[in-house]
């Protein structure tokens, strides 16, 4: 190409874009002094014309820009109709290169001449592309066969082109910052000379058509995962000449004969889509560019896809097939602590602490297809949400409108997923194009599942350190620790904790197994559990401990604390009601989170609805478990009685007390991220506890059916960011086990606060440098009838801060080891013992017995916020809190024990249970009835009996 040529490629390329971008800036101005009704047509004109310059300009160019305007063809869901009605033409349907040129190409690269080569050779070309045409032929031999020619000089043109398009790229960069194309760009320069190559073609060819065992291939290949498309044969191949075994079939966009043939464009889209999930997950291979030309569906029936044109592969190593199918499979399930880890370890690295929105944008990516008619919806959906993304940007960096123009949130985007991106796009726009709809997440997910079958399902079978490398403080430890191999290897098991103390002194603190099904980190001794209603105990906790301040009174009116709440037959209720599960509320959480269970995580919202719901039952005359309800009454009721919020009321009056910072929160703060463990369900579990009848002493709302509906639903919401951020005071403890089972010794002991947590568990307990501050973005409204909040005057000084601090990054995830035990020293242990209830029979108190008898209910399961605990021989006063999913946390105060164990593989009483049992019968404590009737083999008529009463509670 000589540089005349070049200076007049750029020139008009250049021009072009110029014209383009000032025609659309002047619309948005037209569009100010336009009425509404006629913006819809100010755009519509602006596209067309513009679409026309497009095409022609592709079309005078040829080269690379056909390739961009076949990619923008396909792209129905979120371009313009104009767009994409035009660029059609661009498919294989470009004005075909002289003979004379085709001939002498294929002459000079197989050595001979046209007739020593074909017995027929059909002149007038199937399709001419950007870089080839292909004819159909027939060889000597009778073989009917397509030969594909590369174009003349294309070579050059196409490196040019490249040049030209990183120039417009870096151009539209600097003047419209946040559209910057350049990591797209540049992998683009990097992956497409390959194409000019097809020697390189045909191997690419050859290697997806064995590693998709296509039924017309040699070597017949069968594998379980084989898709089932088409791939022609190679017959031979030059540089510039490939020779493929002849297929008749259908294009994509010939609709109408797709309908005369019956062909099902449904399934084909899901088999190309399987396909290419094949390829990209299972094989690590895949073809970087589906658009419609590169298909055509057979004409005989079963109808299959033919896929062709293999010039633009992508290889990945397995580390980043493994976190690719990572980071799908955690945005399926809502993962996010996985998700993160997954962005990190394929070198996505970005500059702000707004991981929230990570999910967001994924959910986004792996989004179902919408069909074209849809577009405007879905480029209007995508655009709104960017906005409102790219505003909390800037709230969060405190940026000016020049400075967020500039600032672009991905610090490093990683090469390998910019092809991967373009081809979901592709996918998504050819289903859009063929009117169908695709879910991807369905389609996808068990090619994915299946590269990290032996990745992550590592138990300890194959895992010599599935438990976590700690001393081991006690024999009934190591007798424990057996116990949980075992429990790991029958499939159990898939992250836990087990803490316990004796008279005072730790004798369990085991870690073992990963912190998620897509997450094969180890847990830790500081991994950060959800425990669900385990957290009523850390809420009954702080109600005693006000109570112990003289800043609440059991036998008080609630609505002489909480103002608004004694409307419709609610001044009856007592605090003691409500620690007792007698106030008659079981169910007033229920028509909330049915109609949005997100609204769980609006405190202000929840706390009004408990103002505005009425009571069932009389107050103190039945005890129904407060599922969900207890924890926003027992919130409001702290919040208005101290004048200080909850989360401030948890670290004054449990978490720095007990020296467990860092490793005890109701609603997690900016910074833990990292340390999540993340849920899943034990299916076993949960096919037997839907199956099972209603028990008496659950609310209507909460039976074992209901229970086991949302035991479905729950791991994918309690997986977000957005509830694990939620104060959910009945259900949301993010939490260490032992931190818990330093909580319930401290118990056992009447509040007396145990000696230094074992200085062999590591990190040292309480020495995160990490501290909540405390923060809330509304404002509370002065002169509320019935809000949750009263306006809050809250201290501001270094020891009590007024907001979150923020110190996570994506890199804090690729810590494994080190990083959260830094900052040792920072843990006080020199602090002296003491006692954080003045009450000598605070244990009374919680229990509802003695002289606090007259506040509970006689020979009911709850005290006052506490479950009671019953051995056979009645030996023994114990009370704790379970959580649905089989966390849990008690203390025995006759033995001075106390135990914590949390897990996020969700069972209904199993494992815990036998942990349970192993533990009090090595030490000679009674067993809890509770754990009790879990410890015998299940099976046969005991099976359905255990599971008649789940642990929940």
């Amino acid at each position: 190409m000589g540089w005349e040529n070049i200076f007049r490629r750029r020139v008009r390329v250049f021009t072009m874009a110029l014209v383009i971008y000032f025609d659309y800036k002047a619309v948005q101005q037209r569009e100010k002094w336009t009425s509404k009704s006629g913006h819809a047509a100010l755009w519509e004109k602006a596209h067309e014309r513009n679409a026309k310059r497009v095409l022609n300009l592709i079309l005078e160019m040829e080269g690379l820009w056909v390739k961009l305007g076949q990619y923008m063809s396909t792209r129905a869901d979120v371009l313009p109709l104009a767009y994409t009605r035009l660029l059609k033409l661009l498919q294989d349907s470009l004005p075909p290169r002289p003979l004379e040129e085709v001939y002498g190409t294929i002459q000079k690269e197989l050595g001979k001449s046209m007739d020593e080569i074909f017995s027929d050779f059909v002149n007038e070309p199937l399709a001419t592309a950007s870089i080839a045409q292909v004819h159909r032929a027939t060889l000597l031999n009778g073989k009917e066969v397509v030969v594909k020619v590369q174009h003349d000089g294309i070579k050059a043109v196409i490196l040019e082109d490249l040049k030209n398009a990183k120039s417009i790229v870096d151009w539209i960069a600097w003047a419209e910052p946040q559209y910057n194309f350049n990591p797209m760009i540049d992998e683009w320069c990097k992956e497409a000379p390959k194409e000019l190559d097809f020697n390189h073609e045909a191997e690419n060819t050859r290697t997806v058509a064995k590693n998709l065992g296509c039924r017309n291939q040699s070597d017949r290949n069968m594998n379980a995962n084989r898709v089932d498309v088409l791939i022609p044969d190679v017959i031979q191949s030059t540089e510039k000449v490939l020779v493929l075994e002849y297929m008749d079939g259908i294009r994509l966009n010939d609709l109408e004969s797709l309908e005369a043939f019956g062909v099902d464009k449904q399934k084909i889209v899901e088999e190309i889509t399987r396909a290419y999930a094949h390829q990209i997950y299972v094989d690590g291979f895949f073809n970087g560019d589906p658009h419609p030309g590169n298909f055509l569906v057979s004409k005989e029936f079963p109808h299959r896809p033919i896929l062709l044109d293999f010039g633009l592969t992508k290889k990945l190593s397995s580390t980043f097939k493994q976190a690719l199918a990572k980071m799908f499979l955690s945005s399926v399930e809502g993962d996010f602590v996985a998700l993160l880890s997954a962005l990190a370890e394929m070198g996505l690295k970005l500059r702000v602490d707004l991981p929230e929105q990570t999910m967001e944008v994924v959910t986004v990516f792996f989004r179902a297809t919408t069909q074209a008619n849809e577009s405007y919806k879905t480029r209007k959906s995508l655009a709104d949400q960017r906005t409102k993304n790219m505003k909390a940007i800037q709230e969060k960096m405190n940026l000016d409108q020049k400075e967020m123009k500039r600032f672009n949130p991905v610090d490093a985007f990683p090469g390998d997923i910019v092809i991967f991106g373009r081809v979901l796009n592709l996918l998504r726009g050819l289903s859009a194009t063929m009117n169908v709809h695709i879910v991807y997440m369905d389609i996808m997910k068990p090619f994915a599942e299946s590269v990290l079958s032996g990745y992550i399902n590592k138990g300890p079978s194959v895992n010599d350190r599935w438990i976590f490398d700690s001393p081991v403080h006690s024999d009934v430890e190591a007798k424990l620790r057996q116990l949980l191999i075992e429990l790991g290897k029958n499939d159990k098991v898939l992250g836990i904790q087990v803490c316990a103390y004796k008279d005072g002194e730790v004798i369990i603190d085991t870690a073992a197994g990963v912190l998620g099904k897509y997450d094969p980190r180890p847990v830790k001794s500081d991994s950060l559990f959800p425990v669900f209603s385990v957290t009523k105990g850390i809420t009954s906790g702080m109600m005693h401990w006000l109570v112990d301040n003289g800043k609440l009174n059991l036998g008080e009116n609630v609505a002489n604390i909480w103002p608004g709440f004694g409307s419709n037959g609610k001044d009856a209720i007592k605090v003691h009601h409500v620690l007792n599960h007698t106030s008659g509320l079981h169910n007033a959480m229920t028509d909330i989170t049915r109609e949005n269970p997100l609204l769980m995580s609006d405190w202000d919202e929840c706390l009004n609805h408990i103002c505005k719901s009425v009571p069932e039952t009389e107050p103190g005359k039945e005890q129904f478990y407060h599922y969900l309800s207890f924890g926003w009454l027992c919130g409001g009721i702290i919040e208005h009685a101290s004048g200080k919020k909850f989360q401030e009321i948890l670290e004054e009056a449990i978490v720095r007390p007990l020296h467990i910072e860092g490793e005890m929160y109701v609603g997690i703060p900016p910074g833990v991220e990292s340390r999540l463990a993340a849920l899943t369900v034990d299916t076993d579990d949960l096919r037997k506890l839907s199956g099972l009848t209603g028990r008496p002493d659950l609310p209507s709302s909460f039976q074992p059916q209901q229970i086991a509906q949302l035991a479905t639903t729950l791991p994918a919401l309690f997986n977000t960011l957005h509830a694990r951020r939620a104060i959910i005071p009945a259900a949301n403890g993010h939490l260490s086990a032992r931190a818990l089972a330093r909580y319930y010794a401290a118990l056992a002991d009447g509040g007396k606060i145990p000696p230094p947590h074992s200085s062999a568990s590591q990190p040292v307990l309480g020495s995160h440098p990490h501290t909540p501050k405390l923060f809330s973005s509304k404002k509370a409204p002065k002169n509320r009838k019935c809000f949750g909040r009263k306006e809050l005057i809250l201290p501001s000084t270094d020891n009590n801060p007024t907001g979150y601090e923020q110190v996570s990054s994506v890199e804090d995830l690729q810590d494994n080891s080190e990083g959260s035990s830094t900052n040792k020293d920072s843990n006080p242990r020199t602090r002296a013992a003491g006692k954080f209830f003045k009450n000598p029979k605070v244990i009374d108190e919680f229990l509802g017995v003695g002289e606090y008898e007259n506040l509970a209910l006689p020979g009911e399961g709850f005290g006052l916020g506490f479950k009671r605990f019953s051995s056979k021989d009645g030996s023994s006063i114990a009370f704790g809190h379970s959580g649905m999913g089989g966390s849990t946390g008690f203390c025995d105060v006759t033995h001075r024990f106390s135990i914590a164990i949390t897990l996020n593989k969700m069972s209904f009483g199993g494992v815990t249970g036998k942990i349970v049992q192993l533990v009090c019968s090595e030490l000679n404590i009674p067993v809890p009835d509770d754990f009790l009737r879990f410890a015998i083999e299940q099976g046969g008529p005991d099976e359905q009996l255990n599971m008649a009463r789940p642990l929940i509670n």
